[in-house]
């Protein structure tokens, strides 16, 4: 791979991710109202410029069976708040929001068992970036 720095070659930009289900329609319902998502124009999720793509999946379990294996991060301006809507939707929490020094983080599970985690960093994270 060439350097990027001495190229015209553009780096790569993430911007989708693709979670199989058994069950696409419920999970993207649920992510729909827990998030409060932009569904477009071919039924994938826009989470602020971010897209989720919830597909059938004949290759995976009904629940999953590593859910740290990937997290499912939002950055969050108010995590109560957060938690508290998707206290609404009756969520597992592995971990309730909890101050962590840095910032504030809470982990839950959706409805097929991947780990969602909730991040509200402090003001000061950004500033010493």
């Amino acid at each position: 791979m060439t350097n990027p720095e001495n190229s015209t070659v553009t780096r790569p930009v993430l911007n989708s991710m693709l979670l199989g289900s058994t069950d696409p329609d419920r999970l993207k319902t649920w992510y729909r109202d827990a998030f409060h998502a932009r569904v477009d124009g071919y039924g994938n999720l826009d989470l602020g410029g971010f897209g989720l793509v919830i597909e059938h999946r004949d290759d995976v379990a009904a629940q999953a069976p590593e859910p740290g294996r990937f997290i499912v991060n939002f950055a969050v301006d108010d995590i109560e708040a957060t938690a508290e809507h998707l206290r609404t939707l009756a969520v597992d929490w592995l971990v309730e929001p909890e101050d962590r020094g840095i910032g504030k983080f809470a982990t839950l599970t959706d409805p097929d068992g991947n780990y969602v985690q909730l991040i509200q960093m402090k003001p000061e994270y950004y500033a010493n970036r």
